[in-house]
């Protein structure tokens, strides 16, 4: 794939094959207001491997994470048991979620285990009761919870046993790796962690998804996160459309805050590289609430959950989708259906 380079002052250029710098901003501040980023033209980097939009006309994708990496130390709400994330899960899909992401845990220790037969028991058992998408987490690399190094097929060996029983629709695949430290214990020395993500990694998730057919779920905590999943996604042209998720914080130190400029910077760089790709909001420690109008208004989707809420929330998950739908209904949009959700990832 070649890159179209832009010039470097807002005049044509000279020999008139490619486009202005003011002339990429007039494109993208039209397409934006017209209809969000997937209607954005692609006047930047070239990509055959996508032929159309992933597009919900009127719709908007609303994912809840319910629990995540934190234990009950960081988070006390997050359900811990099989029982109590399968009845979680289903009340927030009644409430409007149409994919739920989950971590799963060890009942005795209160720490995350990535366990086949415990992702198993929980999709099963949301699946029983709602027609949602349910997909698991990967070791959180450098975490309190896997603080060695793991190998990539260590890492994904329950991803893939889920993919074999035929379980996952979704899976996750982070394309890089960044430092997280709490901004607050950065004063008094207490260290954070990098959460690592080989490129050996990245690849054999996209192998796996090629494989057994599944989504990759990308959460871009920096900006070169979207870059190098993007060149990765077109080196595996087979590859189910992966899901571009900006993850944005309050109190680690990873990436940007959740402000508009920083929304605007990502689908600046998302429309160059990934065009047709679906969007949404998320993040970690962070309040999404003031941003998701503004994300909705662009195109794009959300996630909401007390994985991805401040620490310490006193709000459960089935209210952070009940506020995310208000705030999807009164941007004049509906949450999407997982039928509608589907049919907008299927192959052109």
């Amino acid at each position: 794939m070649t890159r179209c380079h832009m010039p470097m002052n807002d005049d044509d250029d000279p020999d008139g094959r490619r486009p202005s710098r003011r002339h990429f901003v007039r494109a993208l501040g039209a397409s934006v207001l017209a209809g969000g980023l997937a209607s954005v033209p692609m006047v930047g980097r070239s990509d055959a491997t996508r032929t159309k939009p992933v597009q919900t006309p009127g719709k908007t994708w609303l994912e809840v994470s319910l629990n995540g990496p934190w234990s009950r130390d960081r988070q006390p709400g997050i359900p811990i048991s099989v029982r109590d994330i399968v009845a979680e899960g289903i009340a927030c899909a009644q409430a409007g979620a149409a994919i739920l992401h989950v971590h799963a845990y060890d009942e005795k220790t209160g720490r995350q285990k990535d366990d086949a037969d415990l992702y198993a028991a929980i999709i099963e058992g949301i699946r029983a009761k709602e027609d949602v998408v349910v997909y698991p987490t990967l070791p959180f690399a450098g975490s309190v919870d896997a603080p060695n190094m793991m190998t990539a097929q260590e890492r994904f060996t329950h991803t893939e046993t889920l993919a074999k029983r035929g379980l996952l629709e979704w899976a996750v695949v982070d394309p890089g790796s960044t430092n997280i430290t709490r901004l607050d214990e950065i004063p008094a020395g207490k260290q954070g962690f990098v959460y690592a993500n080989p490129e050996s990694h990245i690849r054999l998730g996209l192998e796996l998804a090629t494989r057994y057919r599944f989504h990759p779920g990308y959460a871009l905590y920096e900006p070169g996160f979207v870059r190098l999943g993007a060149a990765l996604e077109r080196a595996y042209p087979q590859v189910p459309q992966c899901i571009y998720r900006f993850m944005f914080s309050d109190g680690l130190s990873f990436g940007f805050p959740p402000q508009p400029y920083a929304l605007d910077a990502f689908l600046r760089l998302l429309a160059d590289e990934a065009p047709y790709a679906p969007w949404m909001i998320a993040g970690l420690d962070v309040n999404i609430a003031p941003l998701m109008a503004y994300a909705i208004q662009r195109g794009g989707h959300i996630r909401v959950g007390l994985e991805d809420a401040p620490f310490g929330a006193t709000r459960t998950n089935v209210q952070l989708v009940e506020e995310a739908v208000r705030v999807i209904r009164s941007a004049g949009k509906e949450p999407a259906s997982i039928r509608e959700i589907r049919q907008a990832l299927a192959p052109a």
